[in-house]
């Protein structure tokens, strides 16, 4: 016969599993479908982490899966967008003679394309359907480094433009005019200097007026109010797998969870996805970088609302 010892033994037991097999559960509860510009593959991934659609040429820059279904990549020397069907292109811009490098392409709200370009001439631009720049401006990076010059650059409901500048050590803020009418710091004594190399590399701003950056060498993501102060951070420090790597892209889903690629990646989490209290939700282990990223679906649902990256 069982001592009452052994019975509440195996009840404990029986408990830790039942919590093990719970806590597991929570874990998985969360799956992603996303787009990926990466070094690999640019493409769609679904939920089962298989590759659903391929552009059919790796390495872009940036690029999201558009309202109507098409797809807007940027690569180095190019921009194009495809139907999602049979992959014709629909628009197409190439770079200039003037600059080495395609920085960014985001389709704006007007219908224009916001792309950047990064050389000898460094300019952020809207361009029409047609192919026409209708809107024209020089950056100012502060630096001749070309590939170091910007990356993510995002239009505003404002009307004017959040560009990181890698070097520069600071997000600025244009205005159509081109502009400095506000900037960010990120070499801030807080986040550790300048000899934390915190490039900035995506800028988003958020529906509450706050900034978003993520900070490649830096290895951690930081949330700066109007004023340029830090008022949420994340990095390596907050969890035991260590999972930020040359972070790059990021979004902020509707239900206030950050999603991170970790460009610079050399382990098994290349995306993943955080809480605002800092907890890890999700991650995708599979094998393709993440340059930057659109997450599309959440357990066979579209996002609702207004994802910001």
């Amino acid at each position: 016969m069982p001592t009452t010892f052994t019975k509440l033994m195996f009840a404990m037991m029986a408990l830790m599993i039942c919590l093990t097999l719970g806590s597991k559960a929570q874990a998985q509860e969360i799956r992603h479908s996303f787009f990926v510009a990466g070094p690999s593959f640019t493409g769609i991934i679904d939920e089962e982490g298989k590759e659903v659609w391929d552009s059919g040429r790796a390495g872009a820059r940036d690029g999201f899966v558009l309202p109507s279904g098409n797809v807007l990549i940027a690569w180095g020397n190019e921009v194009k967008e495809f139907t999602r069907d049979e992959k014709k292109v629909v628009f197409q811009y190439t770079k200039s003679k003037d600059n080495s490098e395609i920085g960014t392409a985001q389709r704006l709200d007007n219908g224009n394309t916001l792309i950047t370009e990064l050389g000898g001439k460094p300019r952020l631009m809207e361009v029409d359907s047609a192919g026409k720049i209708v809107i024209e401006f020089p950056l100012q990076p502060e630096t001749n480094n070309a590939h170091m010059q910007t990356r993510m650059a995002r239009k505003l409901p404002s009307g004017n433009y959040l560009v990181p500048h890698l070097l520069a050590f600071k997000v600025k803020e244009y205005t159509a005019k081109g502009e400095v009418v506000k900037e960010f710091k990120t070499d801030l004594e807080d986040l550790g200097g300048r000899k934390a190399e915190n490039w900035p590399f995506t800028a988003i701003r958020l529906s509450n007026g706050n900034t978003l950056i993520t900070l490649t060498h830096g290895n951690k993501i930081v949330e700066m109010d109007s004023d340029g102060k830090v008022v949420w951070k994340v990095s390596n420090d907050d969890f035991e797998s260590k999972p930020f790597a040359d972070p790059c892209g990021a979004q902020r889903l509707p239900n206030g969870n950050t999603v991170i690629g970790s460009y610079g990646s050399k382990g098994p989490i290349k995306i993943f996805e955080v809480t605002a209290d800092k907890k890890l939700v999700w991650q995708y282990t599979g094998k393709h970088k993440a340059h930057e990223l659109q997450i599309l679906t959440t357990n066979g649902k579209p996002i609702e609302g207004a994802p910001m990256k």
